[in-house]
C-alpha cells in the first residue's frame, strides 16, 4: 500500500521527533537513532523514497536546508575567541585538518579505487569533526580539562572553517568539469570564491546594520535575518554557480563579528530552526542510503575506516600538539576521538546530488562511504572512548562541582562561599548585567540559557555533579531542573521557591517541578534571601568540630539560615536541621558580625 505525500511527511516529522527523544533519553548521539530512523524507514522497510516522494524538489529542499546549518554554524565563529584558543586548536583546524584531508583523500584513492577528484571530495567532507557528537561524548568519557577543552573548541571551530574548506574544494572539482583550460579553470573559480566572498560580506553588513540601527521591529528580526541570508544564497549562485554556500558561509561569519550586533536572539532561532531541518533532513538522507552498495565495498572500506581512525586522526595529532607541553597519555585519547557528525553527512549528499545532476558517474558512492565513516567513528568511538580514558588514567575524578542557574545577588554570594570551599562553581544567566557582576567579583560564568543548543557545545559541564535553580523567575527554575535532572538525577538538582504562593491562586507549575523545590526550607524563598543579604547578611562557612560542634553552633547563630553541610569527603549537602556527623562545614547566611570567633571560618563572603 503507497503512502500519500501528507502522511510520509508526518512520518517523517514523527520519526524525527522520536529519535531526538530516544537520543536524550538514552543519552546517545542523536545522530544515532536518526540513522537508524532513516534506513528503517528506507532501505529496510521501503515505506520512504525521497526521490519520489520529493521529485524535482529534492535538491532545492537539501541545498537550502544546508545553507541554514552553514550559517547557523558560522554564527559561532568568533575571530577573538579564536586568538584566544591555545595554539594546539589553532593547529588542529589548520595542519591537522590538512593531514587529515590528504590522508583520508589518498585513501580513498588507493583503497577504493575512487578517481582524484571525488576523493578530494571525500577527504574534504570528512575533515569536519560533529560538534553535537562532541558534548555528549564528552559528559560520558569525563577526560581530563585539557582534553575536553581541546575537543570542544575544536568542534565548534572546525564546523565553519571546514565548511568552507571544503566548499572551496567542491566548487574547484565541480568547475573543473565545465572549464575548457586551466586558465578558465582558475579564473571561473576566482570569480566564484570572489562572488562568495564579497557577497557575503555584503549581505552581512547590510543585515548587521540593520539590526544595529533597530531598522525592523523585534519579531521581524528572526525572520529577516532567514529570508535575507536566503536571498543572499539565492542570488549568488545566480551569478556565480555554486557560489551560494560560500555566500551564506561568510554572510554568517561577518554577522558573528560584527560589533555592538546583538546576535543572541538570532543564533537560539537558527539553533531551533537547524535542530528541526537536520533532524528531518538526516532522516530523509539516510533513507536514500544504498545499504547494498555499503556492504559491496567491502574490506576496502573497512581499510578506510581504518586508515581514517589510526592514521588520519593520530598524525593530526601529532603535527598539531608538536612542540606542546601535553602528556602522552593526553595525546594518545585525543588521536582516538573525533568523530564525524550531521554536517558531513548533508554536505555530502548535497554534493551528490550536485555531481549527479551534472553527470559525473559514481557520485552516488561519495554518500556511501562517508556515511560509512560517520557510522564507524560514532559507534566506535562512543562504545570504547569512555574504557581507554580510564586505562589511560586522564578521566577526571568523580564530579563535585556546582552549577548555579542564576547570576543574581543571592547567587554570587553563594558562589563565592562555595569557591571558598574548594569546590568548583559555575554561574549561568542571561542578563548581560549579573553575568557582567559576576565575572567582575572572579566567579567563572556562563552568558546564556544553560539549556540552550548552544550551552551543549559551550557549556562544560564535565566537572558538574549538582545543579542549583537560584532563578528568581521560577519560569527558568523550572526549565532548569527539567532539562538538568535527566542529566545529573533528580537527586542532584533542585531549585529554590521564588516566593511565597498567593492565596486562591493555582499554581501553574508541574507536581514534578514542586518536588525539586526543595532547596533550603520552606521560609528560604528567594525573597528572603536576597533581602537579608541586602540588609548586610553575609553567607559564611563555619567548620564544626569536637570542641566547636553542632549545638555550639545553634547557641552562637540562633538566627542563622542554614543552607549547606559539606561533610569531611568534601560532597555538599543540603542542611536538614538534624546534627551533621563532625567533623564538617556549615554554610549558612547570618547577620553581619563585627568579629569572628575561633572555630568559625573567619572568611565570609558579602555582597
Amino acid at each position: 500500500m503507497e503512502l500519500s505525500a501528507p502522511l510520509l511527511l508526518v512520518i517523517i516529522g514523527l520519526s524525527s521527533l522520536v529519535a531526538q527523544w530516544l537520543a536524550w533519553l538514552l543519552r546517545l548521539p542523536a545522530i544515532l537513532p536518526l540513522l537508524v530512523f532513516g534506513i528503517l524507514l528506507g532501505p529496510v522497510g521501503h515505506v520512504l523514497q525521497p526521490d519520489a516522494l520529493f521529485g524535482a524538489l529534492l535538491f532545492p529542499l537539501v541545498s537550502l536546508s544546508v545553507a541554514i546549518i552553514l550559517f547557523e554554524g558560522a554564527l559561532t565563529l568568533r575571530f577573538d575567541e579564536i586568538r584566544g584558543l591555545g595554539k594546539v586548536v589553532r593547529n588542529l583546524v589548520t595542519v591537522g585538518m590538512l593531514a587529515t584531508f590528504l590522508v583520508v583523500s589518498l585513501s580513498c584513492w588507493q583503497l577504493l579505487d575512487f578517481p582524484p577528484e571525488l576523493a578530494a571530495l571525500v577527504g574534504a567532507v570528512t575533515v569536519v569533526t560533529g560538534p553535537t557528537v562532541i558534548a555528549p561524548l564528552m559528559r560520558v568519557v569525563r577526560p581530563n580539562k585539557a582534553i575536553n577543552q581541546i575537543l570542544r573548541w575544536e568542534g565548534i571551530v572546525i564546523d565553519p572553517v571546514g565548511a568552507i574548506f571544503t566548499l572551496l574544494v567542491f566548487e574547484f572539482i565541480v568547475l573543473q568539469q565545465k572549464a575548457e583550460s586551466l586558465t578558465h579553470l582558475f579564473w571561473t573559480f576566482g570569480i566564484t570564491v570572489a562572488v562568495g566572498a564579497v557577497g557575503g560580506a555584503l549581505f552581512g553588513w547590510l543585515m548587521g546594520v540593520a539590526l544595529k540601527r533597530v531598522w525592523l521591529p523585534g519579531y521581524l528580526q528572526n525572520f529577516a535575518v532567514l529570508a535575507v541570508m536566503l536571498t543572499a544564497f539565492g542570488a549568488s549562485n545566480a551569478i556565480a554557480d555554486e557560489s551560494g554556500l560560500l555566500t551564506v558561509t561568510v554572510m554568517g561569519i561577518w554577522l558573528a563579528n560584527m560589533r555592538d550586533v546583538d546576535l543572541s536572539e538570532i543564533i537560539a532561532f537558527k539553533e531551533e530552526l537547524s535542530a528541526l531541518l537536520i533532524s528531518a533532513l538526516f532522516i530523509i538522507l539516510a533513507a536514500r542510503l544504498d545499504v547494498g552498495a555499503l556492504v559491496a565495498m567491502g574490506w576496502p572500506l573497512v581499510g578506510l575506516l581504518l586508515a581514517v581512525q589510526f592514521i588520519a586522526r593520530p598524525l593530526c595529532i601529532l603535527l598539531s600538539t608538536w612542540g606542546s607541553k601535553l602528556p602522552w597519555r593526553d595525546k594518545l585519547l585525543l588521536s582516538w576521538i573525533s568523530p564525524r557528525g550531521i554536517v558531513a553527512a548533508a554536505v555530502s549528499s548535497l554534493f551528490a546530488l550536485t555531481l549527479e545532476k551534472t553527470g559525473y558517474e559514481g557520485a552516488d558512492r561519495l554518500v556511501t562511504v562517508v556515511f560509512a565513516v560517520i557510522i564507524g567513528t560514532v559507534v566506535l568511538q562512543s562504545l570504547t572512548s569512555s574504557f581507554l580514558a580510564r586505562a589511560l588514567r586522564v578521566q577526571q575524578r568523580e564530579p563535585r562541582g556546582i552549577l548555579i542557574i542564576g547570576a543574581n545577588s543571592v547567587a554570587r554570594a553563594l558562589a563565592a562561599a562555595l569557591q571558598k570551599l574548594d569546590l568548583p562553581v559555575l554561574v549561568t544567566d542571561s542578563s548581560w548585567e549579573y553575568y557582567r557582576l559576576a565575572r567582575m567579583e572572579g566567579i567563572p560564568a556562563y552568558y546564556g540559557n544553560a539549556w540552550s543548543d548552544h550551552a551543549e557545545n559551550f557549556l562544560d559541564l564535565s566537572e558538574t555533579a549538582q545543579v542549583l535553580a537560584l532563578s528568581p523567575n521560577r519560569h527558568q527554575n523550572a526549565l532548569a531542573v527539567y532539562h538538568f535532572s535527566h542529566i545529573f538525577g533528580n537527586n542532584n538538582v533542585a531549585a529554590i521557591r521564588s516566593g511565597a504562593a498567593l492565596k486562591g491562586r493555582r499554581d501553574s507549575e508541574s507536581p514534578r517541578f514542586r518536588r525539586h523545590e526543595v532547596l533550603f526550607s520552606q521560609e528560604h524563598t528567594y525573597a528572603r534571601l536576597s533581602s537579608l543579604l541586602a540588609k548586610g547578611g553575609v553567607i559564611k562557612a563555619t567548620s564544626l568540630n569536637e570542641n566547636f560542634g553542632w549545638q555550639e553552633y545553634l547557641e552562637k547563630h540562633q538566627e542563622a539560615l542554614l543552607l549547606f553541610v559539606q561533610d569531611e569527603q568534601g560532597k555538599l549537602k543540603m542542611c536538614d536541621g538534624q546534627p551533621p556527623a563532625l567533623p564538617c562545614t556549615v554554610i549558612a547566611l547570618v547577620q553581619n558580625e563585627g568579629s569572628v570567633k575561633p572555630g568559625i571560618d573567619s572568611e565570609a563572603i558579602t555582597r
